[in-house]
């Protein structure tokens, strides 16, 4: 019999890394959150905002969209901050996350408001992108919610839940949820939104040392369909505790 694989973190191949969702946590934000999946800790805070971008006013629907950008001492080495000259990851992670967002949205409801998401990553141990997403979206409801209750829009603007997660193969293995050092040495990698019912949003995955076969493909985003359920328990409960620290 096969002895149970186990990575060097000691995780099962099909394990999450430690999650918490802390609701409230930046108190001049309309929602905020920290997330912390392992050693990537990401503050998502969400900012309501009465009007539109030009291109959608006199359409009687909202918009929303997202920024996310990784602060100087979230990596071992500096990260120099994007001034003057744009950071192309950047933009590529935070157009992600908008996408994903705007899925669960009903933007007739939200009216002519806008929603404003910011995920900073604090620190980076691999997965800010799926943690910024599932931490944006908690942000998003707090937002809603305070904007609902002063008339702002209507309660029901965000339809349904999502949140994201990576999974890869390292050293020939299917694992969920890779730290830095998995993902830095994936032969693939992987990165996937879920809706709450099942709906793939988002699905990026790539061969980082050659080509890979269906099957590899499907055991990855059955892997990352089980951790997005478990996801999605988490932000619920950071939901029912919710509100704003006082």
């Amino acid at each position: 019999m096969r002895k149970a694989f186990r990575r060097h973190d000691g995780r099962r191949a099909d394990e999450l890394r430690p999650v918490k969702i802390m609701p409230g946590y930046v108190r001049t934000a309309d929602g905020s959150c920290l997330i912390e999946v392992g050693g990537t800790r990401v503050i998502c805070t969400a900012s309501f905002a009465e009007g539109v971008p030009a291109w959608r006013k006199g359409s009687g629907t909202g918009w929303v969209t997202a920024e996310y950008g990784m602060l100087p001492g979230s990596t071992p080495a500096r990260k120099p901050r994007p001034i003057g000259r744009p950071d192309s990851r950047g933009m590529e992670i935070q157009r992600l996350i908008g996408r994903v967002l705007r899925s669960v949205v009903d933007f007739k409801k939200l009216g002519e408001n806008t929603i404003m998401v910011d995920c900073d990553v604090l620190e980076a141990d691999g997965g800010t992108r799926t943690a910024a997403i599932t931490g944006a979206y908690v942000a998003l409801v707090l937002a809603v919610r305070r904007a609902a209750a002063r008339g702002s829009c209507r309660q029901t603007v965000v339809t349904g839940a999502v949140a994201g997660v990576s999974a890869g193969i390292v050293e020939g293995e299917a694992m969920l949820d890779l730290d830095y050092l998995e993902d830095s040495a994936a032969e693939v990698d992987m990165n996937m939104a879920m809706t709450a019912r099942g709906k793939l949003v988002e699905v990026q995955a790539t061969g980082e040392r050659g080509g890979f076969d269906l099957d590899r493909l499907q055991h990855l985003l059955a892997l990352a369909r089980r951790g997005i359920k478990k996801l999605l328990r988490v932000q619920k409960d950071a939901l029912l505790r919710g509100g704003r620290r006082r």
